[in-house]
């Protein structure tokens, strides 16, 4: 994994996220918070788990960790969920935008959400952190097919020939 790797996927992460929240958007409160058969319940609920998880993981990059349960609510609504998600997009980006070689080859030493420590290599992380949202937003995607807004589009093919 490179740098410019890195990058190519925080950019992609934040287009892909935009897509589902645009289709998103398009729900009401209602169908949108409806309880339906999923892992966490809800649209709004795994939208907030994705939130959570890169909390979690971009705290422990960063070296500031968050205190938080993967199945925590951190917005009531919609909007603010979606400035929200917005707001960490960027600063994905800013992290990978300033990732190097060297950082990406060590080890992150680190206590998960148990209290257990780790120590497991920065790829892997990075490459988890990543699939980790691609996972949860393609059950968002299933959840959506469930209602009258058509999923969108999200394989990364689509964000590279947007973006040629």
């Amino acid at each position: 994994m490179t740098p410019d790797e890195v990058i190519q996927l925080s950019h992609y992460n934040a287009w892909a996220n935009k897509t589902l929240y645009d289709a998103c958007s398009e729900l009401s409160d209602t169908e949108y918070k409806l309880e339906r058969k999923s892992y966490f319940g809800s649209i709004h609920n795994t939208l907030n788990h994705i939130l959570v998880g890169d909390r979690i993981w971009f705290g422990r990059l960063e070296n500031v960790p968050e205190n938080l349960a993967l199945e925590d609510i951190l917005y009531d609504d919609f909007n603010n969920l979606r400035s929200a998600r917005e707001i960490e997009d960027q600063r994905i980006i800013s992290y990978a935008e300033a990732i190097i070689q060297k950082t990406i080859d060590g080890n992150l030493d680190y206590q998960n959400i148990a209290g257990n420590s780790h120590s497991d290599p920065m790829s892997t992380i990075i490459r988890h952190v990543f699939n980790h949202q691609t996972h949860h937003r393609g059950q968002v995607h299933c959840l959506l097919s469930q209602t009258d807004v058509a999923p969108p589009s999200l394989d990364i093919m689509y964000f590279i020939r947007a973006n040629d």
